[in-house]
């Protein structure tokens, strides 16, 4: 009976709680003063900025920004009575479940692919056994690979996340790679007899596509530029600037409660410096080098 109670509270989106608030969830903080990496009970803070003002603030047990986007895009739906055209996010976000809700959406995906910044590392690209450094054919929906032998469609298997979403995969196999000289580097396989195989959710790979698009235009370019300078300096004007590192209270409402406190004070500060400076009337900062961001 206690262990089915302490899974109760624990749920299903997390792995551990704390005793003295067990809303909290057990993260990897950043090192301290001492240099010390430690797990403590937090919370994942998430905020909603336009126009340089937080305009909503969300509260999660999640460790991971993942499970955190659709909800809190539905609860600032709920609370404003419409929803945002543009969405721009971190990679963090990046997953099939947010990409698809954003498309059913109507809303357009402004998020970095996880893989925008290594996929540019030239050890990345001389990786020959990724499918990115592979052509794809599309008259014939096949690979090929380094050798120039195809990688043919060979069969199609549901599977599901660990977020529950259901996801269609496809599976390419090479005709032959026997006496292939790039076979050790290509593929990883401990049976030499095995063929190279590829697994593609070109569901996934085609909104993935369709926000990175979004983020290398000149429209994408500002908003990325923005979403640094704004929603990161929304956290630092209250983490840095205003000290505060650390919730007074517990629980999920009360922390919420701080938060709103600290927003709205937050929110007062950047109107008086927009009055003072004649700058009410700016939504976008347009920095100088923003083309070459």
């Amino acid at each position: 009976m206690e262990y089915n109670r302490k899974k109760t509270i624990c749920g299903e989106n997390r792995n551990s709680y704390s005793k003295t608030d067990t809303d909290a969830t057990f993260m990897h903080m950043k090192d301290d003063h001492m240099r010390n990496g430690q797990l403590k009970p937090g919370y994942n803070v998430q905020f909603a900025v336009n126009s340089g003002f937080i305009t909503g603030i969300g509260v999660f047990s999640n460790r991971t920004d993942l499970g955190t986007l659709i909800p809190f895009l539905t609860y600032l739906w709920h609370k404003h009575g419409k929803s945002y055209r543009n969405v721009v996010a971190d990679s963090g976000y990046e997953s099939l479940a947010n990409y698809r809700w954003l498309f059913e959406n109507g809303q357009t995906a402004f998020i970095k692919p996880a893989n925008y910044e290594s996929g540019k590392k030239r050890s990345s690209k001389s990786q020959v056994g990724r499918m990115e450094n592979m052509g794809y054919y599309e008259p014939d929906d096949c690979f090929i690979c380094k050798n120039g032998r195809h990688l043919d469609l060979s069969s199609h298997y549901t599977s599901h996340a660990k977020d529950g979403t259901e996801r269609k995969i496809s599976v390419y196999r090479c005709e032959d790679c026997s006496d292939c000289p790039y076979r050790a580097a290509c593929c990883k396989a401990k049976d030499s007899e095995r063929l190279k195989e590829i697994f593609v959710c070109w569901e996934f790979q085609n909104l993935r596509n369709n926000s990175y698009h979004n983020i290398t235009t000149e429209e994408g370019k500002l908003l990325r530029c923005n979403r640094s300078i704004q929603a990161e300096g929304a956290f630092g004007q209250l983490k840095h600037n205003r000290n505060f590192k650390r919730f007074l209270t517990g629980g999920k409402v009360k922390v919420l409660a701080e938060l709103l406190f600290l927003g709205l004070s937050q929110n007062i500060a950047h109107l008086l410096a927009k009055c003072n400076s004649g700058l009410q009337n700016l939504h976008l900062i347009q920095p100088k080098a923003y083309l070459n961001f």
